[in-house]
């Protein structure tokens, strides 16, 4: 392949170096790198060859430099805003929903993700609002992140706590008085 390729970088080499021209019975113009009768050789000037120029490249670190200026000029204010802190939600299954608000609005590959007692509990997200299924009773901490692609945290609400409850579902036994009867 690359004796292909040398011969046809010489083959162009070549053709260019010499170029003729005629004129035909009909008036024609011609032009052949091939000699031809009554053809004449044209002189080629220097400003004709065409020349490609590519921009200069810029490296690596550029790119990464404009995508943190990107980010530190986007300042997130995240917050939740349903449930309130110290809330308590009464819900036997354990399902409630958690809204949140961000602004300004998230920017393309920023995404938001709920954490509970420090654990990521849902997949990001560009919606605020996060439907949370089985969670188990008692004190938790609800924390709203805005993260990109790569999993990066780019600001974070404040942390709320709230009181999940429960209804039992065992209720200790207690024993009915005994009534005796007696024989007579």
């Amino acid at each position: 392949m690359r004796t292909w390729l040398v011969i046809l970088c010489l083959w162009s080499v070549a053709a260019q170096a010499t170029v003729y021209k005629w004129v035909d019975k009909d008036g024609n113009i011609h032009y052949s790198d091939q000699p031809h009768a009554d053809a004449q050789q044209v002189q080629l000037r220097e400003n004709t060859s065409n020349q490609v120029s590519m921009p200069p490249v810029k490296p690596i670190s550029v790119a990464n430099d404009s995508e943190e200026t990107t980010e530190q000029k986007t300042r997130y204010q995240v917050s939740i805003v349903s449930p309130h802190h110290e809330e308590t939600i009464r819900d036997n299954a354990g399902d409630f929903t958690v809204t949140g608000e961000v602004q300004p609005q998230l920017a393309s590959g920023h995404y938001l993700q709920l954490y509970i007692d420090g654990v990521a509990t849902t997949d990001a997200q560009a919606s605020a609002l996060f439907s949370l299924k089985d969670i188990d009773r008692g004190e938790h901490q609800l924390q709203l992140k805005v993260v990109q692609q790569n999993g990066k945290v780019l600001a974070s609400s404040s942390e709320i706590t709230i009181f999940l409850h429960q209804a039992g579902l065992i209720k200790p036994a207690i024993p009915a008085p005994s009534v005796k009867r007696g024989n007579g």
